[in-house]
């Protein structure tokens, strides 16, 4: 290759190398912007009501004991599970959706006698963590994350509820609307507190609940058909993620 040309070449390619740099910069510049004005959005709810026990207090006092045989089953959760309508997917099962948009464990943990032991399950679903890693409620170790999830687990065991605890799903960055929320959320830290999630539940004799592995793609994203913004299931996510539900619970209240 003549020289002029080779050197044509290496400037293409850093010229490449600076946009692709700018670019990802810009990316996380965007996404640190939209965490702070999620937060900022937030702030009456941390100050005032950090657990939003407020979301369920009413609808809980409408919960009667279970009935004899009634195998109740409580999903515990961030949006995801807020999301998800348990009617549609369960029907006929007594199983009540306490999900909320956006939480994180600390949350969760601050509300979990409210919303799940009052209201004295067989089984408790969590599905949490995919806001804990994005800093919803500000910068929190993995290590953190566990030891509210240990909490969670014996604390129901405490009170005879049988504990699943589900992976935290994958996401992807496939959509324009998925930007934000991908670049908030390290693939490398969700499969990590999976890998401690698994190795927890067998330790502790618990129900792991894997939603990852059928929903992951060949990249190790969330599967492009599965969630308009790379994060909440869709119709199709859902119809993944019900029949492994319903196996676990089916586990968990195996004698």
């Amino acid at each position: 290759m003549p020289l002029t040309s080779l050197r044509r070449v290496l400037q293409l390619a850093s010229i490449l190398s600076l946009a692709a740099c700018a670019c990802a910069q810009q990316s996380s510049w965007k996404a640190s912007k939209g965490l702070e004005h999620y937060r900022s959005s937030r702030t009456a709810i941390y100050m005032n009501d950090f657990g939003e026990l407020a979301r369920y207090r009413e609808a809980n006092t409408k919960v009667g004991a279970p009935v004899p045989g009634e195998n109740r089953v409580v999903f515990f959760g961030d949006s995801i599970t807020d999301m998800w309508p348990l009617a549609e997917y369960f029907p006929g099962k007594p199983y009540l959706n306490r999900g909320i948009g956006g939480q994180t464990t600390p949350q969760m943990l601050v509300r979990f006698r409210e919303d799940v032991i009052a209201l004295q399950p067989k089984v408790v679903v969590i599905l949490a963590g995919t806001n804990d890693i994005a800093g919803n409620t500000g910068p929190m170790s993995l290590e953190d994350v566990e030891a509210n999830y240990a909490s969670f687990a014996e604390l129901a065991k405490a009170h005879g509820i049988r504990v699943v605890l589900s992976s935290v799903l994958p996401i992807n960055n496939y959509s324009p609307e998925s930007q934000e929320l991908f670049a908030d959320r390290s693939p490398a830290k969700i499969l990590e507190l999976n890998k401690w999630l698994k190795e927890y539940c067998v330790a502790n004799g618990l129900v792991y609940l894997d939603y990852f592995t059928p929903m992951v793609d060949e990249q190790g994203l969330l599967k492009r058909n599965l969630a308009g913004d790379g994060l909440h299931p869709n119709k199709t996510g859902y119809s993944i993620m019900a029949p492994l539900a319903e196996a676990a619970i089916g586990k968990a209240l195996q004698p």
